[in-house]
């Protein structure tokens, strides 16, 4: 299987987390006009997506998060951060704080900071 355009609900999310993240975030906007899904599916059947950009490299395993943020009420909490690796951006991965990883990606209007539940 290769590479699949983003839908317009992942490419909408990942716009919004990088538009919402850390400092150095913003810079990733212009990859993500590159963006596709690969084929990669997380084993344990979460929404966690990978990237690859057209045009450059595959991403080295790497984990720089660019945003993270959570979702849902105290009972079903889960989070959700949208990493680079070496400079490329990587992907979306989600997992359970409260229970299961999620295996449908959130709207950006579900999301909210990650360190206002810090407490």
């Amino acid at each position: 299987m290769g590479n699949r355009a983003l839908t317009a609900s992942e490419r909408s999310l990942a716009r919004w987390m990088l538009e919402n993240g850390s400092a150095e975030a913003k810079v990733f906007l212009s990859q993500l006009d590159n963006a596709e899904a690969t084929s990669w599916r997380c084993p344990c059947g979460c929404a966690s997506i990978h990237f690859q950009i057209k045009g450059m490299p595959e991403a080295p395993p790497s984990v720089h998060v660019l945003g993270e943020f959570v979702f849902g009420k105290p009972a079903d909490l889960a989070g959700i951060f949208i990493f680079s690796s070496t400079g490329i951006l990587s992907g979306i991965e989600v997992y359970g704080l409260a229970g299961d990883a999620p295996r449908q990606l959130q709207t950006p209007e579900d999301l909210r900071p990650f360190a206002s539940n810090q407490g």
